[in-house]
């Protein structure tokens, strides 16, 4: 037979509380050892890159310059040209 659908109250059959053990102390991390290694080149040419920042200010200067006196050129093909193949691009990469 089928219960009937509306509120029904339910009756815990276990209240006991489960014990919990005792937390241990971690122990201590042990201190690197250091041998006078140089890094390696990819940790070198990463510490070059970060201090320089990563967008050429000069250029996006000039930019500005042309955009502020008029001088930009703004042609809408190419314009639908970037959006489309960076949509194209950006679909390759869903999950079908």
């Amino acid at each position: 037979m089928v219960d009937p659908i509306g509120p029904k109250g339910s009756t815990p059959t276990d209240l006991r509380v489960a014990p919990v053990a005792s937390v241990a102390v971690a122990p201590k991390a042990l201190p690197v050892a250091t041998d006078g290694h140089q890094p390696s080149p990819v940790a070198q040419l990463a510490s070059q890159l970060s201090v320089q920042p990563p967008v050429d200010t000069d250029r996006v200067a000039r930019i500005k310059r042309a955009i502020a006196d008029g001088t930009f050129p703004i042609l809408p093909a190419t314009i639908a040209d970037s959006m489309l193949a960076l949509k194209y691009d950006w679909m390759s990469h869903d999950p079908a």
